[in-house]
């Protein structure tokens, strides 16, 4: 259980309340600082799937929290942000993010109950949006110009094609499901028993 990437998923855990202090601190220097949370967030996130493979540390706790960790983290930047800049654009963004996740999460939860065996690899899209999204909230945090850049801009072009590469990747998902989606008699027989094994494997991102 205290293995390092688990004692890493568990920081990025801790890190959270430290963010939103530091987001609202009356300080010049708070959204630099804040940013800065964020992106040791970010780097813990690849760090401990890395450390997790190499050392052969998979554990099934690891594979629980680390998704739950990055979401966390990710909803609260998002309402953070959206609470700061109230523009539709910036709600509808951060919708469409959070929307996602708990679409997949359910659906996941949902194969999963029916045993299903179906799983998605993780694709360039999917790191891509990965990239993108964590670039893009670390920039609208940070919000100063830096070396004369307008980071606040750039963050939310990066933003808005964040969108567009999540519901790519949702209809990835969706569309890998979908056979079992639409197989009514799978479904029905699964309401009807408990005796089937749940085999559905997490996978890490989509």
């Amino acid at each position: 259980m205290w293995s390092i990437p688990n004692l890493l998923t568990f920081s990025r855990i801790i890190m959270i309340p430290v963010f939103i202090g530091l987001f609202y601190l009356p300080a010049p220097w708070n959204h630099q600082v804040a940013a800065l949370v964020f992106m040791i967030a970010a780097f813990t996130d690849w760090l401990d799937g890395f450390l997790a493979r190499r050392m052969g540390l998979v554990s099934p706790l690891g594979a629980f929290l680390d998704p739950v960790a990055d979401k966390l983290m990710v909803a609260t930047a998002l309402v953070l942000l959206v609470a700061d800049n109230p523009s539709p654009w910036m709600a509808i963004s951060a919708a469409v993010i959070i929307g996602r996740e708990i679409t997949i999460s359910a659906l996941r939860e949902w194969m999963a109950e029916l045993g299903s065996r179906t799983t998605v690899a993780v694709s360039l899209i999917g790191k891509f949006k990965t990239a993108t999204q964590m670039g893009a909230i670390t920039l609208l945090i940070y919000r100063h110009p830096l070396f004369g850049l307008p980071t606040y801009r750039i963050g939310e072009i990066l933003l808005y094609i964040a969108v567009v590469l999540t519901l790519w990747s949702m209809m990835v998902y969706l569309r890998a499901a979908w056979p079992s989606l639409s197989d009514k008699q799978r479904c029905s027989g699964s309401l009807t028993t408990d005796a089937a094994p749940v085999e559905y494997r997490l996978t890490k991102r989509e």
